[in-house]
């Protein structure tokens, strides 16, 4: 099963993520299919950079989203 979820990237208390689908049985930081976009959490304003045409691919084909993900995907109009 495929999931579109968030991977943890950045130093010690400065946390950077990225917006990837991966197998759910991989690691949290573990090899990803492909990379949809970014999320910095830390900017002010927080910062969110997602592909839409890849999201959409993934969706269509079955990929579940994580729930910060969805949520991410809602503020961008992509869901």
């Amino acid at each position: 099963m495929v999931k579109i979820r968030l991977t943890r990237m950045g130093a010690k208390k400065a946390p950077f993520y990225r917006i990837v689908a991966v197998d759910s049985r991989k690691a949290r930081d573990g090899e990803y299919i492909e990379q949809i976009g970014y999320y910095n959490p830390v900017a002010q304003p927080k910062v969110v950079v997602i592909d839409s045409e890849i999201a959409k691919k993934w969706l269509a084909n079955g990929a579940q989203p994580t729930e910060t993900v969805r949520d991410l995907f809602k503020a961008n109009g992509i869901l």
